[in-house]
C-alpha cells in the first residue's frame, strides 16, 4: 500500500464536512488504494461537535483512514498538508449583501493562506469551497506567496454536475451520455453554464436539444439559481451535494479526466485565457491528467454567451476590489 497523504479539512464538522470527511475516508476521492490521515479543523466552539465526528469515522474502521487531527489551530491544520479543503466559511446571512460577505469572510482566508504557505507540503493542492469561493481563493492564493499559484482552485463542479443534470434530463438520456459542459466566471448567479460544445452520446447538444429558448430561458438559469432553489426547499444550503462535487474536483485532479471529456475549475487567469484579465478566479473548461489541469483552449462563443462572459468577469474585477486590502504582496 501506498504511504498516507495528509487531507486538511476547514469547517470539518460543518454540514459539507460532515458529508465529506466519510467518503474521504472511503477513497471515493483517491482510490483504493491510497491511505489518508485527515486533518480537520474547527473554530474553537465547534470542537465537541468534530469529537463526535471523529467518534463516527473511528467507529466505520476505514482501512484507508490512518490517523486523524482534530485542532482548531490552522498552523498545525495545515501542517504537511497535500491536499487542503477550505470548506469553512460563514454563511450568507438574510438580507446580506455580497460584499459584506465577502468582508466577513475575507479575514479568514487571509490567515489561511498564510497557514498554508507557512506549514503545508511542497506538493500542496488547495481547493476553495466557502463562498464568495473566487474571491476567497483570490485572497488564500495571495498569502501564501511561496506555492505556485497553480495549485490553488475554487470549485464550480457543483455548477458542472447541476448542468449535466439538467441537459441530461432535456435530452432524456443518462448524464453520463452528457460530456463537455463548461461552467464559465464565477461561482455565483453571473456564473455562464455553457453546452454550446458539449456532446449528448456523441453528438453536438445544441442540434440533440433543438431548443435555443429553452437553453437561454430554463437551462441557463436553473443552473445559475439551483443553490438558492435548494435553500428555499430543504431550508439549508446545499451540502451533500457539495461534498460530492468536492470529491469530483479532487478525484479529476488527482486521478485525471476521461479521454474526450472536461471539467469545469475556477482556477488562476494568469494567462488571459479568452480575453479574461490576470489576477482574479475565473471558472473554464479545463482537463486533468497528474495532478496538473490544463484550460481548454480555441472554442468560439456565441455572442450571448461572450456578453455573459464579460458580466462575470466584471462581478469578479469588483469583488476584488472590495478586498485589495487583504491580498497580500505576491509577484
Amino acid at each position: 500500500m501506498k504511504s498516507p497523504i495528509r487531507v486538511t479539512v476547514t469547517g470539518a464538522a460543518g454540514q459539507i464536512g460532515y458529508s465529506l470527511l466519510f467518503r474521504l475516508a472511503a477513497g471515493d476521492a483517491f482510490g483504493p488504494e491510497q491511505p489518508i490521515i485527515l486533518q480537520m479543523l474547527e473554530i474553537p466552539p465547534a470542537m465537541q461537535a468534530l469529537k463526535g465526528v471523529a467518534m463516527e469515522l473511528e467507529d466505520c474502521a476505514f482501512p484507508l483512514l490512518h490517523d486523524m487531527v482534530l485542532t482548531d489551530d490552522p498552523a498545525v491544520a495545515f501542517r504537511d498538508t497535500n491536499w487542503a479543503l477550505l470548506v469553512g466559511a460563514k454563511p450568507r446571512g438574510k438580507g446580506q449583501e455580497r460584499s459584506d460577505l465577502i468582508r466577513d469572510n475575507g479575514p479568514i482566508f487571509v490567515g489561511q493562506g498564510r497557514a498554508i504557505n507557512e506549514n503545508a507540503a511542497p506538493d500542496v493542492r488547495v481547493l476553495v469551497v466557502g463562498n464568495p469561493a473566487n474571491t476567497n481563493c483570490l485572497i488564500a492564493m495571495s498569502n501564501a506567496p511561496d506555492v505556485p499559484k497553480e495549485r490553488f482552485a475554487a470549485m464550480t463542479r457543483l455548477d458542472h454536475n447541476r448542468a449535466v443534470n439538467q441537459v441530461a434530463k432535456k435530452a432524456g438520456v443518462h448524464v453520463t451520455d452528457v460530456q463537455r459542459i463548461a461552467i464559465w466566471g464565477n461561482h455565483s448567479a453571473t456564473q455562464v453554464p455553457d453546452l454550446n460544445h458539449a456532446l449528448i452520446r456523441g453528438e453536438p447538444a445544441p442540434q440533440v436539444i433543438g431548443d435555443e429558448t429553452w437553453v437561454r430561458d430554463t437551462f441557463i438559469p436553473t443552473v445559475q439559481q439551483r443553490g438558492k432553489a435548494v435553500i428555499e426547499m430543504r431550508g439549508h444550503s446545499s451540502a451533500a451535494s457539495a461534498a460530492n462535487a468536492i470529491i469530483d474536483h479532487v478525484r479529476s485532479l488527482a486521478l485525471g479526466t476521461p479521454e474526450g471529456d472536461w471539467v469545469s475549475m475556477a482556477v488562476p487567469s494568469e494567462l488571459g485565457e479568452y480575453g479574461v484579465p490576470e489576477g482574479i478566479i475565473f471558472s473554464y473548461p479545463v482537463t486533468c491528467r497528474d495532478g496538473h489541469y490544463s484550460v481548454v483552449n480555441g472554442l468560439e462563443h456565441p455572442d450571448y454567451i461572450g456578453e455573459m462572459i464579460e458580466v462575470t468577469t466584471q462581478e469578479l474585477l469588483r469583488e476584488r476590489a472590495v478586498v485589495e486590502d487583504l491580498l497580500g504582496s505576491r509577484p
